[in-house]
């Protein structure tokens, strides 16, 4: 295994770690190693993560708690909320605490460098394996521009409740409102596979009298939560889980999804097509999957091996809505 930059700084001794100190780690990687940053708490609100951590015997939560007396910040593509982060470490580290900041450069790392340097002093940076390790000391005083980075939820379109990070937070996309909108009748037991922060959810329940139950079942903990304000249904059941690997104590009779289909910067079609096999788990014999996805991307030859039917229902505007029946997981169990 390729070693982590910090602990290269560490054992080189550039990067000095406060002897004792409680550590924190934010947005932590589920493989990551922490082992030379002393006591750490983790922070990391993405179920898949979150579990491997927890799996290794890492103290993780979804939220920080407490001072701390050193903090190391694993960027996400999202540059807002990598601020974000990078503003809570430095709120939580106490004066004179070691502040470091991690990423790759697809991810943006040099822009956060650039944007914490124009406003504090950079004690040192480690270039390695395509990214950067950058740290620095916090200050008595942290500087109000940095404080501002801190991102609170927002409401859009004077209803939905949003945040930096998740998907689409300004607003619904045109895909969710493409399924939405041409999803036929359901009856029973309803799932939404990365329902995100509800929208989609919200509007099915608002039109449709025959469901029973949505579960919203989604990875990302402060989408999960900002759904919890924007779907007030109450047939709505709110799930933390990967939707992947997600276990039901029974079947569904319909399964709705717009996966998602990026890791970090870069296009991924195989999550969408393990939630397309997840669903034809999931799935009642009887069971109907519907689900929206770009134009461009690869999913019918996926629908095509897990269901017995597949059909697609519209192409509006660069989006593609399926529908598919006869799960062939659901005949074999």
């Amino acid at each position: 295994m390729t070693p982590n930059r910090w602990t290269l700084a560490l054992d080189s001794g550039d990067l000095a770690w406060p002897d004792g100190a409680r550590s924190l780690v934010l947005r932590a990687r589920g493989e990551a190693d922490f082992s030379g940053l002393g006591a750490v708490q983790a922070v990391q609100g993405f179920y898949p993560d979150h579990a491997r951590l927890t799996a290794r015997g890492i103290d993780a939560v979804v939220a920080a708690e407490g001072q701390y007396g050193a903090a190391l910040v694993q960027i996400v593509k999202s540059k807002p909320e990598t601020l974000s982060l990078v503003a809570e470490a430095m709120a939580r580290v106490t004066p004179g605490g070691v502040v470091a900041v991690d990423g790759q450069k697809t991810e943006g790392i040099e822009s956060v460098l650039k944007a914490v340097r124009k406003l504090l002093p950079v004690d040192g940076v480690l270039s390695k394996s395509h990214g950067k390790l950058f740290w620095l000391t916090r200050p008595d005083t942290v500087p109000q521009e940095i404080a501002d980075w801190a991102a609170v939820p927002a409401l859009v379109e004077d209803r939905w409740i949003t945040a930096p990070g998740m998907f689409s937070p300004g607003g619904p996309d045109a895909g969710s409102e493409l399924l939405a909108a041409l999803v036929p009748q359901l009856k029973g037991d309803v799932a939404d596979l990365g329902a995100g922060w509800g929208f989609l959810a919200a509007s099915v329940l608002e039109e449709q009298e025959g469901i029973d139950w949505l579960d919203l079942i989604e990875a990302e903990w402060s989408a999960l939560e900002a759904a919890r304000r924007n779907v007030t249904d109450p047939r709505a059941r709110l799930i933390w889980d990967d939707a992947t690997t997600h276990t039901h104590n029974r079947r569904y009779d319909a399964i709705l999804s717009n996966p998602p289909f990026h890791t970090d910067r870069a296009a991924d079609p195989g999550l969408g097509q393990a939630f397309i096999a997840a669903a034809a788990r999931m799935l009642k014999p009887s069971g109907q999957f519907f689900m929206v996805a770009n134009r461009h991307l690869p999913y019918e030859a996926t629908l095509k091996a897990h269901f017995g039917t597949a059909k697609m229902l519209a192409e509006i505007g660069g989006y593609k809505l399926y529908q598919a029946g006869k799960p062939k997981t659901a005949r074999r169990t």
